[in-house]
């Protein structure tokens, strides 16, 4: 019984780990040649919109939407990335748990 409440405990400790590191963790992503920039943060909050002035085009608003729309799809995309990268770098470190 005693094993099963340390495997619990590492359980534990790793979903506090990942959790502390997903808040610190930032992602950018960057569309349209450096015409629309996103951050987000690792819970997939968005953090900051960077748009160049010289995209904005009241005539054609569509096209400004389509590049935040990449922009946060992309963030999105390297937030599950990393999420990955660290989720398997805390099973590696944690052998007996997996």
């Amino acid at each position: 019984m005693s094993s099963i409440r340390h495997l619990m405990k590492q359980a534990q400790e790793m979903q506090e780990k990942l959790q502390r590191e997903l808040a610190e963790t930032v992602v950018e992503a960057s569309v349209g040649g450096g015409m629309v920039t996103v951050e987000m943060n690792g819970h997939k909050k968005l953090a900051s919109v960077k748009i160049d002035p010289e995209v904005m085009d009241p005539e054609d608003p569509s096209m400004i939407e389509d590049l935040i729309l990449a922009a946060v799809n992309e963030a999105n995309r390297r937030v599950d990335e990393t999420l990955q990268d660290k989720v398997g770098s805390l099973a590696a470190s944690m052998p007996g748990l997996f």
